[in-house]
């Protein structure tokens, strides 16, 4: 007979193994794809998660110039932020800022994905996004692949 102190195994930092993942975004519509996005920099797709460790994987978007919304909302949807002083309230349409910085608007449905807590910020420090198809991290994807 086996007890339970013999079979439950806790997951130190030091185990912890992360992979990468690339996902394109290429005409994919933006409030279906961050879930997945977020669940894999949480880790939550492997199988001894916890919540209390971060042992999420690195995630690769690439092509954000070409993420979509549904409805009119490419242009009634607006990012606003304030700066603390009188008249510091900036404004900024979805389609301007997919036009200024694409990869604001993936991190930003990301970040409000994401747990607000103290593991918010290295999590988001794992996502690397980018406009076009180039990205620097062909090697650490190609070493992942060829390892399984």
């Amino acid at each position: 007979m086996v007890s339970l102190t013999q079979s439950t195994k806790s997951v130190k930092e030091k185990e912890i193994k992360r992979n990468w993942h690339l996902i394109d975004v290429k005409g994919k519509i933006l409030g279906r794809i961050v879930p997945e996005i977020a669940k894999l920099l949480q880790g939550k797709q492997k199988l001894n998660y916890v919540t209390y460790l971060d042992q999420g994987d690195n995630v690769v978007v690439t092509n954000a110039r070409y993420v979509k919304l549904t409805g009119k909302k490419a242009q009634t949807k607006f990012y606003t932020r304030y700066s603390g002083y009188p008249g510091g309230l900036k404004r900024i349409s979805f389609a301007e800022l997919l036009i200024k910085n694409p990869a604001e608007v993936i991190r930003h449905a990301v970040s409000g994905m994401l747990p607000k807590n103290k593991l918010r910020d290295k999590r988001l420090t794992r996502l690397h996004v980018y406009p076009e198809d180039k990205y620097p991290y062909q090697d650490k994807l190609s070493a992942q692949k060829s390892e399984e």
